[in-house]
């Protein structure tokens, strides 16, 4: 284990900066002592999902330490040496802690019977023009129809709609074959929460309200679900991602493939991506390890705001509904930079 005397006593005390015409953001530098369950982590995992990114970061000590990385053999020692955790806060909202998760349908290349819900491309008019028609005008008007634009045909509209959301996911053929979508654009209209609308038409309450809840009820009521659905404005168009294997992750805001439970969704005004993030998480199944930030989100927004890939299908889609805890979040800073920071206080 290298520890560096300075860290010690340099460790906790606090920098303020700030980031765009956001609140007062602080830094406080810490040591891997102050870090809650650190000696108990896989950092080898980290340390390879690490090395799939750091390649494409564009600022010189990171890609500096991604060399580094290339031949680094004990994964925890390299963390140590190179970087300090910085608590980075913007007086903002507490720390958030979500999930999410690549979805995996049920569909086929062509209609039939069964696959009558359409994975459209996006129309070359509603990249000019912006915002473009609403979900209910793209889905009633028949403006999609017979232009080629479908790249799969999947069995349910509900899980349809939470692939948009998602902005990714898998497609499982009936042949078994496997094919990827990401997001290829949107019509421009501002996302509209079913589950606020369901609030407010005396559906359920605020508490009772999940993903699993939402599509349940729509299955049970086909005709006021699809209404409920049309509420959103919002459509989100896809495009094949074929240069990613599929038995790997979906690719995330670095346009490589994430890692579940290695990746993190962050707010980058705040968080570099592809820099490594030390998670603790509370609630009823705490989490503390070593992650990565690889992704983003439109709902992600605040220095302590973050959201945890957990995986694909099902399982993982159940899991990252009931994910909602508080926490702290740390991002590990090259050692210079976490220094600098507090050579800008102290001056």
């Amino acid at each position: 284990m290298i520890r560096l005397a300075l860290a010690l006593c340099l460790a906790a005390l606090p920098v303020t900066g700030s980031a765009e015409d956001e609140a007062e953001v602080t830094y406080t530098v810490m040591d891997f002592a102050d870090l809650d369950g650190w000696a108990q982590d896989d950092h080898a995992s980290a340390l390879a999902a690490f090395r799939n990114t750091c390649g494409d970061m564009d600022d010189p000590d990171w890609r500096a330490l991604c060399g580094v990385a290339a031949e680094a053999g004990d994964a925890r020692a390299f963390f140590e040496l190179f970087f300090r955790p910085v608590l980075v806060t913007d007086g903002q909202e507490d720390a958030l802690f979500t999930g999410y998760f690549e979805p995996e349908l049920d569909g086929a290349p062509y209609r039939t019977e069964r696959f009558r819900y359409p994975v459209y491309a996006m129309p070359p008019e509603a990249r000019l023009s912006q915002p473009w028609l609403t979900r209910r005008d793209i889905l009633t008007s028949g403006v999609m129809r017979n232009r080629g634009l479908e790249i799969a045909w999947v069995d349910d509209p509900v899980e349809l709609f939470f692939l948009q959301i998602q902005g990714s996911g898998r497609i499982r053929f009936p042949d078994g074959r496997m094919a990827r979508v990401g997001y290829g654009g949107s019509n421009g209209h501002n996302y509209r929460s079913i589950g606020r609308e369901m609030v407010r038409r005396g559906i359920y309450n605020a508490h009772q309200v999940s993903a699993q809840v939402i599509k349940a009820w729509v299955r049970r009521n086909p005709v006021p679900g699809e209404d409920l659905l049309l509420h959103n404005d919002s459509y989100v168009f896809f495009r094949e991602v074929s240069e990613v294997p599929a038995e790997k992750g979906p690719l995330g805001a670095m346009n490589r493939s994430i890692t579940a439970m290695r990746t993190v969704a962050v707010d980058p005004r705040y968080v570099p991506l592809g820099a490594p993030v030390w998670i603790e998480k509370g609630g009823k199944a705490p989490l503390h390890r070593l992650m990565i930030a690889q992704d983003t989100g439109s709902a992600i927004k605040g220095a302590q705001r973050a959201d945890i890939f957990i995986g694909t299908g099902d399982a993982a889609g159940r899991k990252a509904g009931r994910l909602k805890d508080p926490g702290r979040m740390l991002v590990l800073m090259p050692i210079q930079r976490a220094y600098a920071l507090l050579s800008d206080w102290v001056q």
